[in-house]
């Protein structure tokens, strides 16, 4: 398994999120949905995030107690991989949890020790279930959220450049 660690980014740090969100590969899982927010490219999925708004996101969501935000580091190459956040609302206990892995990184075994952090640092924030919506036909990030005691809770149908897709909704009780 995969040396890593949660790290939270300073702003001078936020470049790297910035070249996630900035790669067609490493956002094509996100690409193809009818959604309007500012910066979204239907297309590749990528979502601007200009240098000017690295301090203004950071202010809101890096100093927020009820949102978790950090990079995936490789311990070994200190190399930062990927980043997984997760929001909490603080009446239910429930948190919508994302993972991102930077696309030449991927099947690369970063995923379940990643995965293992965030359900570790959910439930020192007083998460009761973490939650997530992953298209079924994602399968390998599937059998991970499974093989880590994700249930599957319900679906939806969602539309990916008009095409229908089948989401499945699901939840871990940690």
């Amino acid at each position: 398994m995969k040396n890593i660690k949660l790290h939270k980014p300073t702003v001078d740090e936020l470049w790297f999120r910035e070249k996630c969100m900035s790669d067609p590969n490493t956002m094509a899982y996100n690409a193809g949905y009818d959604v309007s927010f500012e910066g979204y490219h239907k297309d590749t999925g990528c979502i601007d995030f200009p240098q000017d708004k690295w301090q203004e996101w950071a202010n809101t969501k890096l100093n927020n107690s009820n949102f978790f935000y950090a990079y995936i580091l490789d311990i070994e190459t200190n190399q930062f991989v990927g980043y997984v956040n997760f929001n909490k609302d603080p009446k239910t206990k429930r948190a919508t949890m994302g993972i991102v892995i930077k696309s030449e990184f991927h099947g690369q075994g970063y995923m379940r020790p990643a995965m293992m952090k965030v359900i570790e640092m959910a439930k020192e924030k007083g998460v009761e279930f973490l939650t997530d919506t992953v298209p079924e036909n994602r399968e390998k990030a599937l059998k991970v959220f499974y093989d880590l005691g994700f249930k599957k809770t319900g679906k939806f149908t969602s539309k990916k450049f008009d095409q229908e897709e089948v989401v499945a909704e699901i939840e871990k009780e940690i």
